[in-house]
């Protein structure tokens, strides 16, 4: 049981002496570490591999409809890994309000729930109506390029 105990710590890069031990030279551990002689330890594998996890998935239907949709937007900001699109300030051809959108698509299913949309007019948040009316402009385009891709 103590030898399972060390070799748990071992792994997650905690070095063990016993109380009495004074011959270990920090500094030169921390040195070594971070010059990166220490190796991988089984705690930094685990987080690096939490963060490969925090890779979405996106429908690729939906996120052009999003472009397409959202084209009189200016792009500010494009993140194909998580799924995000923001856009700034943009007025839409047949109104005279300016919108600004942040676009969520959280799952690789064309589905009502992998879009989330945020729209926000410069006096404050849109209204749901606004809201909803581009979430479905974008779900028919999104349904209509899946369409025209099985034509194909």
């Amino acid at each position: 049981m103590l030898l399972c105990a060390l070799v748990a710590m071992a792994g997650c890069g905690q070095t063990f002496t016993s109380p009495g031990s004074t011959d270990i030279d920090t500094d030169s551990d921390i040195a070594r570490v971070r010059q990166g002689a220490g190796g991988t330890t089984l705690g930094e594998a685990l987080r690096s591999r939490r963060n490969q996890e925090a890779i979405v998935k996106v429908n690729k239907y939906i996120w052009s409809a999003s472009i397409q949709v959202l084209d009189f937007l200016p792009i500010q900001t494009v993140d194909p890994f998580t799924g995000v699109i923001v856009t700034g300030f943009g007025t839409p051809p047949s109104g005279g309000r300016a919108y600004r959108a942040t676009v969520l698509i959280s799952d690789p299913a064309l589905d009502a729930r992998s879009l989330n949309v945020a729209l926000q007019t410069r006096n404050g948040p849109a209204s749901a109506a606004a809201v909803r009316a581009v979430e479905d402009a974008i779900l028919t385009r999104a349904r209509q390029l899946r369409i025209a891709d099985n034509r194909l």
